[in-house]
């Protein structure tokens, strides 16, 4: 799993980006598909802080009524969902497939 912080706090990391259910990808290779997929994700969002707001966001839409859910969220949440498809296929770029392999981010 790699950790990934703004310029401004070295020490805390905003996010991490792990490459689950992908059996048998050599570490190398899979923390090069994190790195490329974190780097897609913050360059699409506006960088590493937006990463982890967008997440936040998305994590209380989770539990929140959808007669609660604002304009401003639904936006967030089509923003996240078009910059993970992009980041995805980023990070799988030159790996092939491997079905039921995912990403997990985790904001920090």
């Amino acid at each position: 799993m790699l950790m990934f912080t703004t310029e401004f706090t070295q020490d805390q990391p905003c996010f991490t980006v792990a490459l689950c259910d992908y059996p048998g990808l050599p570490d190398t290779e899979r923390q090069r598909a994190e790195a490329r997929y974190a780097r897609t994700l913050a360059r699409q969002l506006g960088g590493e802080p937006e990463v982890a707001n967008a997440l936040r966001t998305i994590e209380q839409l989770e539990d929140a009524p959808p007669e609660e859910i604002t304009e401003e969220a639904k936006s967030i949440y089509q923003r996240w969902m078009k910059a993970a498809r992009a980041a995805a296929e980023a990070g799988m770029q030159g790996l092939g497939g491997e079905e039921g392999c995912y990403f997990e981010v985790r904001r920090h």
